[in-house]
């Protein structure tokens, strides 16, 4: 090889300097995805505290009540520290009737296998510092004193941490309550869950909440 770093840094119009500017077109990106990671960690922004899987769950209720709603824009992060986007959901004490969660796992030979989980179909199940990172959320909703566009980093109505971003869009509600609930989330934490009348089943095939 005629090329080395002399030749690269001095400006040959060779192969040297054709490598380097590839060389900076690989490696930029990944140093910008390094370093938004560690803003987000610097500043709280993370959702979950803990890597998500690569599969996301699928839960519905009846009926959602709950006492100090806030939702928000954050990111999850996985094992390969990749960002995901999230919507945040987070309640100070709730309780879900008729709970179902599913998530569905297809592997080689076997194919689909679902995991179903069930609770609180006559005693609801009941949460405190419920927190859902979700990607999409569907049902009928009403809210009692709801702030609609408040600054994310100045939350005061649902859990202790549940606040978001400084500047980003946020909303916040006394109390909330949610009919024929239907989300797509990658986690959820809670502080305390209890699941009356729980049953947990695996089959063969694909078998959702919905």
């Amino acid at each position: 090889m005629e090329h080395d770093l002399g030749d690269a840094s001095a400006g040959d119009p060779g192969d040297g300097r054709v490598r380097w500017r590839r060389f900076a077109v690989l490696t930029v990106p990944a140093i910008a995805v390094t370093a938004g990671l560690g803003i987000a960690l610097a500043q709280g922004a993370l959702a979950a505290s803990f890597a998500v899987s690569g599969q996301q769950f699928k839960v519905s209720a009846e009926s959602l009540t709950g006492e100090g709603f806030v939702q928000y824009g954050s990111v999850d992060v996985n094992a390969r520290d990749e960002l995901i986007p999230v919507a945040v959901t987070a309640i100070r004490e709730a309780k879900l009737h008729s709970l179902c969660q599913s998530v569905v796992t297809s592997l080689p030979v076997i194919g689909d296998i679902s995991l179903n989980l069930t609770a609180g179909q006559k005693t609801p199940v009941e949460a405190t510092n419920l927190f859902v990172d979700a990607t999409q959320l569907s049902g009928n909703a009403t809210f009692t004193n709801i702030e609609i566009g408040r600054d994310a980093s100045t939350l005061d109505k649902g859990p202790t941490d549940a606040q978001g971003m400084q500047d980003l869009f946020a909303q916040q509600a006394d109390t909330v309550s949610i009919t024929d609930l239907q989300q797509t989330a990658w986690a959820t934490n809670a502080g305390t869950f209890k699941l009356s009348g729980l049953n947990l089943k695996i089959s063969k095939g694909k078998k959702e909440c919905f």
